[in-house]
Order: C-alpha cells, then sequence, then structure tokens
C-alpha cells in the first residue's frame, strides 16, 4: 500500500484513473490477502512534519542512553478530555502483520478534539497523581495555580521533593508561557525538553487511553459531566502502581523505536 491509498476503495479508484484497470474492491481486497495484508483500522497519530521528525530524532538521541532508574524520576503529566457520546471515526487501512507503521496507516489528530470533561492530571514512578478537573478553558495563570496545588500536591502525598523530580509536559502554549517558566523557575523544578507532536514518547498518554476503555466498559448510564467526572476520576485513582511501572520501564524502548524510526511514527 502507498500512502496515496491506504484502503482497497482507494486503491480500486487509482488502478482505474492511473492503469485503466477495472477491478472491483473486493477483487482487490482478496489479492492484498493473498499478498499478506490485512485490514487495520487506522491508529490516531498527531500529524508529523519534517521538523517535528527531525525534533523527535534530535531527543531519541540525546537520551538514548538514560536509564529506567533516569526516567523513574521523572512526573509525567498532561491532560485530556472524555465524552460520553460520540462516535470513535474510525478509518481503515491494510498492513502486514509486523510491518512498521507508515504515513498510510495513521489518522492524524488534532488534540483535544471534542468531549465534555476536561481534566489535568500527572503520574511518578510511585504511582498516579492527583486529577484535576478543568472547567471552562486553560490559561498560563490557571495553569500555574494546578502546578502549586495538585502537582506540588502529589510530590508531598509521595514524600518526594522537587529535586527528586524531573517535570515533563507537552509544548502547549500555556506550558511555555512567560508566567509558567516563572513558576518553574521560583520552584526550582527542572523540565525535560520535550519535542512537540510527541504522545508517542509520552506514556501518560496510555494512561488516558486506558482511563477511556475502562470508562467505555462501565455497565452503566453515564448522565451529565458531575456523573463522568466521578467516574473518569475513579478509574484513574484505582490505577496500579504495576501498570506506572510498566510504563516507565518501556521508555528506553520508546527511545529506540524513534530511532530506527528516524523520527517518525513508532509502534507506541
Amino acid at each position: 500500500m502507498t500512502n496515496e491509498c491506504s484502503n482497497a476503495v482507494q486503491l480500486k479508484k487509482s488502478l482505474q484513473i492511473n492503469d485503466e484497470i477495472n477491478v472491483s474492491s473486493n477483487t482487490v481486497r482478496r489479492a492484498l490477502k493473498r499478498n499478506g495484508l490485512s485490514a487495520r483500522v487506522k491508529r490516531k497519530k498527531p500529524l508529523l512534519s519534517k521538523k517535528h521528525r527531525e525534533n523527535w530524532l534530535k531527543f531519541a538521541k540525546r537520551f538514548k542512553d538514560w536509564t529506567v532508574s533516569d526516567w523513574n524520576r521523572v512526573v509525567w503529566s498532561d491532560e485530556s478530555k472524555f465524552q460520553i457520546f460520540g462516535s470513535d471515526g474510525r478509518e481503515y487501512c491494510w498492513k502486514r502483520q509486523g510491518e512498521t507503521l507508515k504515513d498510510a496507516h495513521i489518522k492524524p489528530t488534532v488534540k483535544f478534539g471534542g468531549g465534555s470533561v476536561f481534566v489535568w492530571g500527572c503520574f511518578t514512578s510511585s504511582g498516579v497523581g492527583f486529577l484535576c478537573k478543568i472547567d471552562g478553558g486553560l490559561d498560563a495563570e490557571l495553569y500555574c495555580q494546578i502546578l502549586s496545588e495538585d502537582f506540588m500536591e502529589t510530590l508531598r502525598y509521595y514524600d518526594l521533593s522537587v529535586s527528586d523530580v524531573i517535570f515533563q509536559q507537552d509544548n502547549d502554549l500555556k506550558h511555555t508561557a512567560l508566567l509558567t517558566k516563572q513558576w518553574f523557575e521560583d520552584n526550582n523544578v527542572e523540565v525535560l525538553p520535550w519535542p512537540p507532536q510527541s504522545p508517542d514518547l509520552n506514556p501518560i498518554e496510555h494512561l488516558w487511553n486506558d482511563v477511556d476503555r475502562r470508562l467505555r466498559a462501565l455497565n452503566v448510564t453515564i448522565r451529565g459531566k458531575d456523573a463522568l467526572w466521578e467516574h473518569v476520576s475513579q478509574i484513574w485513582n484505582e490505577t496500579t502502581l504495576e501498570t506506572c511501572t510498566k510504563l516507565i520501564e518501556s521508555m528506553p524502548a520508546r527511545i529506540q523505536d524513534v530511532i530506527n524510526a528516524k523520527g517518525g511514527y513508532t509502534r507506541w
């Protein structure tokens, strides 16, 4: 399959237009299966530019020698949205078993699209931190308040000092605002340099996905944002230490996969 043709219908149209070959979509599917390809749901990934790939690769090479002990110092943070209803918007593609992810296998996403409850959370090598529900928009001032309360309270809960940890966040404008930078400086918090468009490298994304999966698996009808928040926070707090440990232990493999993919998409 090519980047231009990621499914049987697209390939059928391409054969008709470019090669004047008229075949049915089912014929194309059978041919694809005979050649070892099978239908897969396109994985949602942020759209990567050439510059993004260069930054990914530069970051991965910089931290390729970090051990699990080094990564255990990191406090991983992010925001996410959860929704009660809505289509998953699945798109399908054809991919060989074990084949490296390519652009044709990806459905680019825009962060925070849709949803009805917006949260901030973090996790450490000791377990998940405090989860914060964000009502309305998030600006740099509110973000600094979250850091002062929920992030610092997480450190106190696990008996960690600021000097024990390195804080991770993405490159959202609220995270890199002058006010936010000043907060980190005033509180002597070391911030991990982080390349843009890089959820592959952030294990907290897997926690968000796990919360969403467990939320959808509940045999209950969720009515309203308050009920949704209660379920999300309960599921988050039930996250095991083993889950957090395994995610952090995956970091050396994530880094190596980025290097192997030359800054491109990885299995994560």
